[in-house]
């Protein structure tokens, strides 16, 4: 007998995501995301997290509150520099992914589907140990951008042109 509800809860990898979208040529809006994936009846939206990494704790102000307006969980991490001797180049990065992990497993008893955006394989050890708990993980990234190891742990993979039109961000 199938439930009359499912309780999800949706974790985007906002950097992660970022470099996909650009990617793909085009950027999807937070709003039509929580919209899609809500859309069927009998499914209740528990939470939804957005990480990110700023350059300062002012950058991308009204983005991060918009977002919270929209009823997301903002986390961040400012920006860490680092220098790569083989190169010579510097690079930034704000690793978030024990944050995403974290927020999954502090609610897990909250929902019964995981909606993650990333293609981090990172995450590859905490989707199957949330799969054991009986909880159903989707997947969103794109081609190209997602690892191995996260697509074969993962219970549904959704590349994001396959959504497109149901979520891309339309211009005014």
């Amino acid at each position: 007998m199938k439930a009359l509800s499912e309780r999800i809860s949706i974790f985007i990898d906002g950097n992660n995501m970022f470099y996909a979208q650009q990617k793909n040529g085009w950027f999807f809006d937070p709003r039509r995301i929580l919209s899609y994936f809500t859309n069927e009846p009998g499914v209740k939206l528990c939470n939804a997290f957005w990480y990110t990494g700023l350059k300062d704790a002012q950058d991308q102000r009204g983005f991060r509150d918009a977002l919270i307006s929209l009823g997301y969980t903002v986390r961040y991490k400012i920006l860490k520099e680092y220098y790569d001797d083989s190169s010579g180049r510097y690079s930034q990065k704000a690793n978030l992914d024990i944050e995403i992990v974290i927020d999954m497993f502090n609610t897990v008893e909250q929902y019964d589907r995981v909606i993650l955006f990333s293609g981090d394989g990172d995450f590859e050890r905490a989707i199957e140990l949330l799969r054991s708990k009986n909880t159903h993980i989707t997947v969103v990234s794109t081609e190209g951008m997602i690892a191995r190891e996260l697509r074969n742990a993962t219970d549904r993979y959704i590349d994001l042109n396959a959504i497109r039109d149901q979520i891309e961000k339309s211009e005014f």
